[in-house]
């Protein structure tokens, strides 16, 4: 009995079983979560950094996010194992079991929200709450519905900045904080969507309806690209309207924004598998170039300036 319990609590702590659970958290985009609440805290906080509330941000936003992601891949493990890009997660390879995913993934969640609302203020919990209700709630089934999944899934994905900004302020009234939502909500769409196009035999397969109904020729699912593509270019521009950031950041975000608007267009006159790859890679470059000038153009500003 006693050997059987060890060997039972070895193989729940083998090094194969903890790199599951860490990719549970989809590492990559819980980073890319964290990076998007730091600017949004940054900004926030006008020049006057607290590191203290800055740290547990972070350490409650890893969690609430690294959270989110586990349940939604608990949620979707039969799903998970008809699609190639997928099957190999440790749900649909039952490296984990799914009641240990489930108690993991909500651990997790529950805990990133109680620590951001003890430690940091509640606001930035309730956005943090928000965030994982409606990607969880209402975009993870509206996958199989709908190709609106798209614009509510971007919803979720845009609000970290704005959780940053509430974490430093403790509001969420400040112009500038929508306007970082709006690059991120913007941005979202022609990322999901050029993984839509060039995985569409995988998500159908799934029963998921990520991309326009009756649209075949991709005419649509250009268009819809290249309209969030042309507005992020004056939304990106508002930060600098209203004094948030110099020069620097302006010709940073220009720049990068007729970067990824090249790539849109390009998707619009043909809509190959090649073409999307490329704006797919486009918006992976974009929003973390962007994020770098407005740290960039901060740390001149305040601390050279």
């Amino acid at each position: 009995m006693k050997l059987a319990t060890e060997d039972t609590l070895s193989q729940s702590f083998s090094l194969d079983t903890l790199r599951g659970y860490f990719e549970l958290t989809k590492p990559g985009i819980t980073l890319l979560v964290l990076a998007s609440m730091l600017v949004g805290f940054l900004l926030g906080s006008a020049g006057q950094i607290e590191f203290a509330t800055l740290f547990h941000a972070a350490v409650g936003t890893i969690l609430i996010a690294a959270g989110t992601a586990a349940h939604n891949q608990y949620i979707e493990r039969d799903l998970d194992k008809l699609m190639v890009r997928t099957s190999k997660r440790p749900l649909p390879l039952e490296r984990i079991p799914a009641w240990r995913a489930f108690a993991f993934s909500l651990t997790l969640l529950f805990s990133g929200l109680f620590y951001l609302i003890l430690l940091v203020n509640p606001v930035a919990g309730a956005i943090s709450a928000i965030t994982a209700l409606l990607y969880l709630g209402a975009y993870t089934p509206m996958k199989r519905l709908s190709f609106t999944n798209v614009w509510i899934g971007a919803v979720p994905g845009a609000l970290p900045p704005v959780g940053g900004w509430a974490a430093a302020s403790g509001t969420i009234a400040e112009p500038g904080m929508w306007v970082l939502f709006g690059i991120v909500f913007l941005w979202q769409v022609p990322h999901v969507v050029a993984i839509a196009w060039m995985c569409n035999d995988d998500y159908t397969k799934a029963g998921f309806r990520m991309l326009p109904k009756n649209d075949a020729a991709g005419i649509r699912t250009a268009l819809t690209c290249l309209v969030c593509l042309v507005l992020i270019i004056p939304v990106s521009f508002a930060l600098y309207s209203l004094g948030l950031n110099s020069w620097l950041y302006l010709i940073g975000a220009l720049l990068s924004g007729a970067y990824f608007l090249y790539y849109g267009i390009r998707f619009q006159a043909n809509r190959s598998m090649d073409n999307a790859r490329k704006l797919m890679f486009g918006s992976l470059v974009y929003l973390p170039v962007v994020w770098l000038f407005i740290l960039a153009d901060r740390v001149l500003l305040f601390y050279i300036f």
